[in-house]
Formats: structure tokens, sequence, C-alpha cells
């Protein structure tokens, strides 16, 4: 099957506290539509949108979870597998800033490193806003997050936070792809000798590979490459 008929699709988990616009930001995302009803999200939501992000389409499939902690056995479950995450807050709402870091812990603990945007909502609001607009980039940049303001009751800048996350994820891809073919290339030009077992002669010295008693020695086949672990695998992301 070729490349072109592959479709990429990447998971979105979008966490937060409650009522601070979780629903109403991926339905005016995915539907383009808003209510001023505030319902709260029981367990998890879904919906999915196809973008155009540099020069590829990419399916974004976004899990609306509830914010409440009675929901938590059920909606850590939903994290698992996820390749990018929204942590979301209220400008007007000082609980839901001061509870990001621990939103971002607990979507670790089952996703591991992943692409991560803070989002500050309801900006439409600002003579009601109680979060200081340095401190909420402090927060950013202690969590290694870029620090987007919306307003989903206007639609400002909903679109500019799934188009960043879903680059984000791009990048990681082709990052991915580089690391591998980087990894084939050194493997094909370095010289690979037979692998031998490591041992010691009785009188304590190195036995050599060619020792009439049979002992042999192990040596390395090559070189390898380390990486810095992430949870994000290449191949994941294509569908068909």
């Amino acid at each position: 099957m070729r490349e072109e008929e592959l479709e990429i699709s990447l998971k979105v988990v979008i966490v937060g506290n409650g009522a601070v616009g979780k629903s109403s930001m991926i339905q005016r995302f995915c539907k383009g539509t808003y209510t001023r009803d505030y319902k709260k999200t029981i367990g998890v939501d879904f919906l999915e949108r196809e973008i155009e992000v540099d020069g590829e389409d990419v399916r974004l499939m976004l899990w609306d979870t509830a914010g409440q902690e009675e929901f938590d056995a059920i909606t850590a479950a939903y994290y698992r597998g996820a390749h990018a995450c929204v942590l979301a807050y209220s400008a007007t709402d000082r609980d839901s800033f001061d509870a990001i870091p621990s939103w971002k812990l607990k979507v670790e603990n089952e996703c591991g490193e992943i692409p991560t945007v803070l989002v500050q909502n309801k900006i439409d609001l600002v003579d009601q806003s109680v979060i200081d607009v340095d401190e909420a980039e402090r927060l950013g940049r202690t969590l290694g997050c870029k620090l987007l303001r919306t307003s989903v009751k206007e639609d400002i800048g909903v679109m500019s936070v799934f188009r960043h996350l879903a680059s984000r994820c791009l990048h990681e891809m082709r990052r991915s792809d580089d690391d591998y073919q980087d990894d084939l290339r050194l493997y094909s030009a370095e010289p690979r000798s037979p692998s031998v077992i490591s041992a010691f002669s009785p009188d304590g010295s190195m036995c050599g590979r060619n020792t009439s008693n049979g002992t042999i020695i192990l040596r390395s086949g090559g070189k390898t490459k380390s990486h810095k672990k992430r949870n994000f695998v290449k191949n994941a992301c294509r569908l068909l």
C-alpha cells in the first residue's frame, strides 16, 4: 500500500478542572458551535475533525474528559495511547490554574512525555481575570509547554491550539523517522564481527578468542544510539 493512501490520525486528550470550557472547545473546533449552557461531562466524550497541517492531512480524535475527581478512575484509562494533550484552565478560575501541574502529572503517568499545550480560556472576560499574565507564562515555562490564550465563546485562538499540537506531533514523527534512517545507515556501515562469550581462564587471565580450551569472548557487534525516552511511536499514527 502506498504512503499517500495512509492517513495520520492523532489522539488528543483535553484535561483540566470542570467548567473551564473543555467541551465547548472541542465543540467549537469540530462543529463550529457554541452553547452558553454548562453541562458537566460524565466520564469522557469524543469528537474528531480532519485538518491540513504542514502539507499533511491529519485526523484529530479529541477526547474530552471530565474534570471532577469522582471520574478520575474512569478518565485515566482514556489517557492511554494519547499522542498529544491540552491542559486547559479558565482565566476566571484560580483553582483551575493551580490544578494544572497535577493534571499534567496524571496524563504523564499514563502516556509518558507527549506534545502538550497550556491553554488559558475565557480571555473575553478580561475584566474578571484572576490569573496574572506573567505567572501564566512562568507556569508554561516550568511545565515545558507553550501557552496559548483562547476565547471559545468568541472563537478566538481555538484553531491555533490544535494546529500547534498537530504540527508538534508531525515534527516528532519526522524526527523519529530520521533517527530510524540514521540507525539503519549506522548499522549497515559498521563492520560486524561474530558474537562471542566473555570468560576468564582458571589462572585469572582473559581467554583469547582462539584459545585451546574452547573459551570464547563476547564482544559488541556494533555501535548503538541512545535516544531520550518518549512515548511517541511513528507508526502508531498511521491508519488506513
